[in-house]
């Protein structure tokens, strides 16, 4: 497993919660211990979770926090959506910050699936195929087909 600031996934993540840090600054300050808490929390949840998964033993165990950082992520989507609504977020910088939050949660998803079904991850295995005219060639593994007249 490479190390996790080598992730895009979490490259990704750390510059969304560095961002809901920045747009919650302007929030009011009755919502410092509410909502603004909530969201900044959530934010920084996700890639620390990618980076605890990453430091864990096996895939097993990288898949189980990968799916906690998409469940804060999850979690995230609705406070911006609620902060939104509430009116301390414009639609067009909503609508950004949850692009990125589903952009990052289908990462999110596809990372679990690779790591939990790795061989559906990989093209398919071609076999060789025997060339025209090679019946009985040993190469091929088995005896000449009978002719069918």
């Amino acid at each position: 497993m490479q190390h996790y600031r080598e992730l895009e996934v979490w490259q990704r993540s750390v510059d969304l919660a560095c961002e809901c840090y920045r747009v919650t600054r302007v929030f009011p300050k009755e919502e410092l211990f509410g909502l603004t808490s909530q969201i900044r929390r959530a934010a920084v949840s996700v890639p620390a979770n990618i980076a605890e998964g990453c430091g864990r033993n096996g895939d097993a165990e990288l898949a189980r926090f990968l799916t906690i950082a998409r469940g804060s992520a999850s979690e995230l989507d609705y406070y911006l959506l609620l902060a939104h609504d509430l009116g301390y977020l414009k639609s067009s910088r909503y609508e950004q910050l949850a692009e990125e939050v589903h952009g990052i949660s289908r990462m999110l998803t596809n990372f679990v699936d690779r790591l939990r079904h790795p061989l559906a991850a990989r093209p398919p295995l071609e076999l060789p195929r025997p060339a025209v005219g090679s019946r009985g060639d040993p190469s091929v593994g088995g005896p000449p087909l009978a002719d069918v007249h």
